[in-house]
């Protein structure tokens, strides 16, 4: 691989990012920002919920946060250039394997992820203090399961962006991603779901509970949560599965 094209493709991501910074913090952060606000501020201070629902949320809206910016900075691209601006036939003139622009795609997409999801933390932490426990007992734990959530949102991206149209972005959203959020575990623990226990194993198939309940183990354990073995296997094996499946579209759309 030419190293050098590889990181000619990603900063020019960056510059293309840094050009359209303010809308982009708007898309990443507005979101969030008003799920923490309207679940974890009025509804805990009215006292229509329990003030450790604070601590409770945060680890669904992390990993909603990162899904969504994840899955848009990779997806949305890959549409445009694809079926608009043909963009992407300037890439695929890099000296690097055609395998490696999307690749290049998928990074870009992680570390969007990344930085949406560390910064509901601090963003959380201003607006419902008092209240908020988090105890990150082993920030390695907590440093591993945030890329591999990136990384199954970017890869998911990778996925959707090659195999949708763009007259389907709408239903691609409502049919895929909302009931993934409602269904993934975000606003409850999967133990919730006990009194339920066949929709408590059909969600299992969603990768945002793997998402959701890993953050918990890893920031709030004083909640339940899954086994956290079992979750970091689940989130290797969703990475693996949306990445392999997004290249081969990547590699079938490139070439057609």
């Amino acid at each position: 691989m030419n190293i050098t094209a590889f990181l000619a493709l990603l900063a020019r991501d960056a510059h293309v990012a840094r050009r359209n910074l303010i809308p982009l913090l708007l898309q990443t952060f507005l979101q969030p920002l008003l799920f923490v606000f309207i679940f974890g501020r009025v509804m805990v201070g009215s006292g229509y919920l329990p003030a450790a629902y604070k601590s409770l949320l945060l680890p669904g809206i992390m990993a909603i946060s990162m899904v969504f910016t994840g899955v848009w900075a990779v997806a949305m691209p890959l549409i445009g250039e694809f079926q608009f601006t043909r963009e992407i036939e300037d890439r695929l003139l890099a000296p690097i394997d055609i395998s490696w622009v999307a690749i290049e795609k998928v990074i870009y997409g992680l570390i969007q992820a990344v930085l949406a999801g560390l910064m509901v933390i601090p963003m959380a932490w201003l607006i419902l203090r008092p209240g908020l426990e988090l105890h990150i007992v082993n920030p390695l734990l907590f440093a591993m399961v945030t890329v591999l959530v990136a990384g199954f949102s970017a890869s998911g991206g990778l996925a959707l962006g090659c195999s949708v149209d763009q007259q389907h972005i709408g239903l691609m959203f409502s049919m895929v991603m909302t009931p993934m959020i409602f269904f993934g575990c975000t606003y409850y623990p999967w133990s919730a779901l006990a009194k339920f226990p066949i929709l408590a194993k059909v969600v299992l198939i969603n990768p945002l509970v793997y998402a959701s309940e890993g953050f918990r183990a890893t920031l709030v354990p004083q909640f339940p949560h899954l086994s956290f073995p079992w979750v970091v296997a689940a989130l290797v094996g969703f990475d693996t599965l949306l990445l392999v499946a997004g290249l081969r579209q990547f590699r079938h759309k490139a070439v057609s």
